[in-house]
């Protein structure tokens, strides 16, 4: 190895040599990559930063130091003289005595050509320079590092100071006779599978610059080029000397010209690029050149504009929170979504066993069920195009979608393109298709008769499961509440198809008999008419709550101090009302043991329940009573028998002369009616199952506070369920649960002050990792300045009166006089609904919790009104026909 002076160790690096390099700046530092990989790159080395600080004067020196370097200060920057004579033995040592050697003299900026900004074209390039010039260029690259444009450039990009002294890489120059860039994904698109290859004939500079287009091939990840795109050159390079420099001519050519590259050659480009990026770990542009039949790399970059970007050939996911949203608004913790998501996998799976779909199509469907819902930015969405996928192992997919939409309350349909291929390929296979379809029917119809005998038994399994165990949660161990847990879920996923095959039969009967009511009658409003014609026909759990509380309400409404204290008064001031009124004590305590659970997001593990603080069932009775003084109220359940005896004669008088069609529609609407109802009674059953899960979770919290394990007992709901079992049962991979929670907690928090994701929305390949890609916004049209809103009524009745909307009922509260407006509710909003003249409700139907409670409290009401909670405003002053369902404003009350 040829000595070292010591001006050249501190000024210059050449790869290959043993010092350890100085700061070799963005492109610098891609160069040493590209070496150490064993890329194709021409020789080169590099001029530290130290050299041009060393090349400044001492005031400049310090000026720099300081963060700022005045303009004069660069006129007359040369290189000094140990740094020329560093340079000058480094161009002998590197590249030899050749003739007509050539050199490109080139920026490497500390922060150029990184991944957040490239600094491309602010910073001065020189090609084709003499060897004897090559000091001077490194100089005029130096100056070009201080200049006013890339001052505002680092300005624009977050980057404040003066711009530290760049390193300036001095590489051979080739002689190409095909030149130009590559990126190893396309950047047009965001597809990581195509490559792209722009060429020209002789040197690339032009297409760089911009001054030519080139010809454009797209090579796949097969080395196949599966697009290009030749544009007639109007200019080739020819180089010759010219005294100190070289000249450039320009020879026009021929339209439609041969190709710059063949395809082996554009695929060789393609495979140069793909080496770079799997070598840096991103997707990279090159710039590449061909001289005398080599294949050289100049140099390599990443491809800034691509984070974020999905790639359109990668798997798309569609999301969309419809009705799921009444069961996890809002930012929902881990250990919530983890319980559910194992729930939603395992129950189905066992609904589809049980209707008879072979094993090994359940098998090979295995990442649909596991993938039934989705945790995104903390909400939790229905990943649409998994439930598709399933619902296609049963006979009748193209019908049934369809049915499934409705009840799952999806607006918007989803393209024909993205439904589930089913198609049989041969006649073997539409034979096989078809015995499975007459096997699956054949299960469908048997089920269908057994199951209102497997509910009643479904009822009886739930009770002796859910009877609390010996000794109580309280005084278990850590390890008997999780084996406690364990036999639960077991004993609990064994039968829980039921419910689910009960969902399935009220979405064939709710959606035939829909489409019957649609078809069979000549009226204006089919959907409300077939919802009218489901109500009241029996007793459903959802209307107790707001039965009992009615009931509260009535006894409590003869004594205004009691009304008054229980709106307005303490806990304590309350507890000491009520021994005054014993029956009313045992009334409340009645309702919490019956219903404690049924809290507002009730299926959140996290989420505090009535017995934790009774204050909102206290607020709604007092002021239900205090309105049932003042006002004149319908009596209970007098809104659904109303409805409903409307809707049959209409429907009599519709099929008059058709009595086949009469006892068809009946048959219908009888099954729906009663598989709907079942569905509302099996959903309490799952709010009970839900109440012992989140006992268990918080005694397990209190357990593992108290062995130091987290800081407070609720940090529980910040883990997975997994991970709570795996410190009891040795598999889990962390046992640093504060560090989880912690993380997970200030995540979470982040999530609950962003905005939250639109109610539907897509994502392509890795979901967390790549943007959401929303709806269109196909903009503003009459209808969204229209002073009237159309929905389903099914609270009868009007209403005139300012509105209130609410996001979060907690700690809201109404003065009795407004109409409660919100995006959708849960069974737990019944106590804010007790204190509401009206209730307007962005999402729901007739069978909505809200539309169910709104009838029996007798308050006007109207659902599916999309947008109202962005369209009205606290205090807009409106009228509510809870029968017509439609929705006017009014200038004043």
């Amino acid at each position: 190895m040829t000595a070292t002076t010591v001006s050249d160790t501190r000024y210059t690096w050449s790869p290959g040599r043993d010092a350890d390099p100085p700061p070799l700046g963005g492109k610098g530092a891609a160069l040493r990559a590209l070496n150490e990989a064993g890329l194709p790159v021409p020789d080169w080395f590099a001029v530290a930063p130290a050299a041009c600080r060393d090349s400044l004067p001492g005031p400049a020196q310090e000026a720099l130091s300081a963060g700022r370097l005045p303009a004069d200060a660069l006129t007359e920057l040369a290189p000094a003289p140990a740094v020329r004579e560093a340079v000058s033995e480094a161009v002998a040592r590197t590249f030899g005595a050749e003739d007509d050697l050539r050199l490109a003299v080139r920026s490497s900026a500390p922060e150029e050509d990184a991944a957040e900004h490239s600094f491309a074209g602010q910073l001065e390039s020189f090609l084709f320079v003499p060897p004897a010039a090559v000091p001077a260029r490194v100089a005029d690259v130096w100056r070009s590092a201080f200049r006013a444009s890339v001052l505002e450039y680092r300005r624009s990009q977050g980057l404040d100071g003066a711009p530290p002294p760049p390193a300036v890489v001095v590489q051979r120059m080739v002689d190409p006779s095909r030149a130009g860039v590559a990126f190893s994904a396309d950047p047009s698109t965001g597809r990581r599978g195509r490559c792209v290859v722009a060429a020209v004939r002789g040197a690339g500079t032009p297409l760089v610059d911009g001054v030519e287009e080139g010809d454009t091939y797209r090579v796949d990840r097969e080395g196949r080029v599966v697009d290009r795109t030749l544009r007639p050159q109007r200019v080739v390079h020819r180089r010759g000397r010219d005294g100190a420099g070289l000249r450039e001519t320009t020879l026009p050519v021929e339209e439609g010209g041969a190709p710059t590259l063949t395809d082996d050659e554009a695929a060789a480009v393609a495979a140069l690029a793909r080496r770079a990026e799997r070598h840096f770990g991103r997707p990279q542009d090159i710039e590449w050149a061909w001289a005398d039949g080599t294949l050289h790399l100049l140099q390599s970059r990443p491809i800034t504009n691509l984070a974020g970007q999905p790639d359109p050939d990668a798997p798309l996911r569609v999301w969309d929170n419809s009705n799921i949203a009444e069961s996890y608004s809002g930012v929902t913790t881990p250990l919530t979504f983890s319980f559910a998501r194992h729930a939603y996998e395992e129950v189905y799976r066992g609904f589809y066993r049980v209707m008879g779909v072979p094993p090994s199509r359940i098998e090979a469907h295995a990442d649909t069920f596991r993938t039934m819902i989705g945790l995104v930015r903390g909400r939790i969405y229905y990943n649409l195009l998994s439930w598709y996928d399933s619902l296609s192992l049963l006979p009748g997919f193209r019908v049934t979608r369809a049915f499934m939409e409705d009840m799952m309350g999806v607006d918007e349909r989803l393209p024909e393109d993205l439904l589930p291929d089913r198609e049989p390929a041969s006649w073997t296979e539409w034979l096989a298709d078809g015995l499975t379809m007459l096997r699956s029917a054949g299960r469908l119809l048997a089920q269908h008769w057994r199951l209102p005998r497997r509910i009643e038994g479904f009822y009886d399994h739930l009770d002796a499961v859910l009877t609390p165990p010996e000794p109580g949660l309280d005084r278990m161990r850590l390890d008997e509440l999780a084996d406690y847990y364990r036999g639960l879920e077991a004993q609990l996923l064994e039968q829980w198809d039921v419910p689910i095959a009960n969902d399935f039969f009220a979405m064939i009967f709710h959606g035939l008999s829909r489409r019957l009511v649609a078809a069979w009658t000549d009226v204006d409003d089919p959907v409300n008419l077939h919802n009218n014609l489901l109500t009241g026909h029996a007793e459903v759990v959802s209307t107790e709550p707001a039965r009992r509380m009615r009931e509260m309400a009535e006894r409590a409404a003869d004594d205004d101090a009691l009304v008054e204290t229980l709106c307005s008064g303490s806990r304590p001031e309350i507890r000491r009302a009520l021994r005054e009124h014993p029956s009313l004590q045992d009334q409340f305590e009645a309702y919490l043991d019956r219903f404690s659970d049924r809290c507002l997001d009730e299926l959140k593990l996290e989420s505090p329940t009535l017995r934790d603080d009774p204050t909102p069932l206290y607020r709604g009775v007092g002021r239900l009573a205090r309105r049932l003084r003042t006002a004149d109220r319908p009596p209970a359940g007098a809104g659904d028998e109303r409805l409903r005896e409307n809707a049959e004669a209409r429907l009599r008088d519709a099929l008059e002369g058709h009595p086949l069609r009469r006892r068809v529609a009946r048959w219908a609407l009888t099954h729906a009616w009663g598989r709907v109802a079942a569905r509302e009674n099996l959903r309490f059953e799952r709010t009970r199952v839900f109440g012992v899960c989140r006992r268990l979770f918080v005694e397990m919290g209190r357990r593992l506070h108290a062995e130091g394990l987290l800081d407070a007992p609720r940090d529980v709901f910040y883990l997975e369920v997994d991970e709570v079992l795996g410190v009891v049962e040795g598999t889990a991979s962390t046992t640093d649960l504060r560090a989880l929670v912690t993380a997970r907690r200030a995540e979470f928090e982040r999530y609950r002050e962003e905005d939250s994701p639109p109610d539907r929305f897509r994502t392509r390949g890795a979901v967390h990792v790549h943007d959401l890609i929303e709806p269109e916004d196909d903009g503003a049209t009459d209808a969204d300045a229209s002073t009237r809103l159309e929905g389903l009524g099914c609270g009868p009745g009007t209403v005139e009166g300012p509105v209130r909307v609410v996001d979060n009922p907690r700690d809201v509260t109404l003065d009795g006089d407004e109409i409660l407006v919100a995006k959708r509710t849960d069974p737990g909003w019944i106590t804010l609904l007790a204190a509401c003249r009206g209730l307007l409700v962005e999402q729901g139907n007739l069978l909505s919790h809200a539309a169910i409670v709104a009838r029996e409290m007798g308050l006007p009401a109207v659902v599916s009104l999309p947008g109202v909670t962005e369209r009205l405003d606290d205090g807009d002053v409106v009228r509510v026909d809870g029968s017509a369902g439609t929705v006017e404003r009014v200038p004043e009350a």
